[in-house]
C-alpha cells in the first residue's frame, strides 16, 4: 500500500525512475493526492476517495469496495477494505514515513496504527565511525559515493535531540530532551535511519518498542543517537 500527498502524475514518474515501469505491481491500493495529515483527521464525508482517469480525478466514491489506485480518501474507509481485504475484524497496519506532522503523529493519534519514522537524522552523529565503515572489499561493484548523513547538531540549532537550558545565576546547564525528541518516542513504535537498514532483517525479527515501560531509546534501530547515551542525565521539562 502507498499513499502519498503527491499528484498521480508525479506520483508515477517518481516511482517509475525508482522501482521501474511495474511499479504498481508491488502496490495492492495506491493513493495520491492524500492531503495528509487530513487523510486521517477527516471524516469520510469530508474527504471522500475519488476514482482517477488519466490523472483527473472523477466522481467521489461512497466507500471503497476493491484494490485499486485513487485519490484523496479517508482513513476510515481504507481500514474497512482492509477489513474486507484480510478477512479479519481490526487488521494490524504498520505505517511507515518521514514526517512528523503529516504522517506518524496522525496515524497514530487518529488511526491508532503502528508507525515507523525514517529519520534521516539517526545516522548523522555515527557518520565517520569506525563501526559504521564497510570493507572496500565488500562494497559493490558499481557502488559510489554514499550521500553524507544529515547531522544531528546544528551550528545554528543545535541538537535535535537535546537542548541545554541555562540554569539559575551560578548553577550549570541542563539537559532537556527536544520537543522533537519528546514527540518521537510518544508517536512512534520504532525509529530507523532508513529503510535500507532494516531491508535484509528476517520477517519474524523482533524489534524493541518505545513504551511507557521501556526507556526513552528504546525504539531506535539499530542504535539510539550518541547524544542520548547519557540517559540518566536527561530531564523531560
Amino acid at each position: 500500500m502507498l499513499i502519498t500527498s503527491s499528484h498521480s502524475d508525479y506520483c508515477r514518474l517518481l516511482c517509475e525512475y525508482i522501482l521501474g515501469n511495474d511499479f504498481e505491481d508491488l502496490f495492492d491500493i495506491v493513493i495520491t493526492n492524500a492531503l495528509k495529515p487530513g487523510f486521517f483527521s477527516h471524516s469520510p464525508s469530508q474527504r471522500p476517495f475519488r476514482t482517477l482517469e488519466n490523472d483527473e480525478e472523477q466522481e467521489a466514491l461512497p466507500s471503497l469496495d476493491k484494490p485499486g489506485w485513487y485519490s484523496q480518501g479517508n482513513a476510515v474507509h481504507l481500514y474497512e477494505l482492509l477489513k474486507k481485504m484480510t478477512g479479519k475484524p481490526e487488521p494490524k497496519v504498520v505505517y511507515f514515513g518521514d514526517s512528523m506532522h503529516s504522517d506518524i503523529f496522525p496515524a497514530r493519534h487518529y488511526s491508532n496504527w503502528e508507525t515507523v519514522l525514517i529519520l534521516e537524522e539517526l545516522s548523522g552523529d555515527r557518520e565517520g565511525k569506525p563501526e559504521e565503515s564497510e570493507p572496500l572489499e565488500k562494497k559493490g561493484k558499481y557502488e559510489g559515493p554514499k550521500a553524507k548523513a544529515l547531522n544531528t547538531l546544528s551550528k545554528k540549532w543545535g541538537s535535535f535531540f537535546i537542548d541545554s537550558v541555562s540554569g539559575l545565576e551560578n548553577t550549570e546547564d541542563s539537559l532537556v530532551y527536544t520537543w522533537s525528541c519528546k514527540r518521537i518516542s510518544t508517536y512512534s513504535t520504532i525509529v530507523i535511519p532508513s529503510i535500507e537498514a532494516i531491508a535484509e532483517l528476517p520477517l519474524d525479527y523482533k524489534f524493541t518498542r518505545f513504551s511507557s515501560n521501556n526507556s526513552k531509546t528504546a525504539g531506535y534501530y539499530p542504535n539510539p543517537p550518541l547524544v542520548l547515551s547519557s540517559d540518566g542525565m536527561l530531564t523531560t521539562k
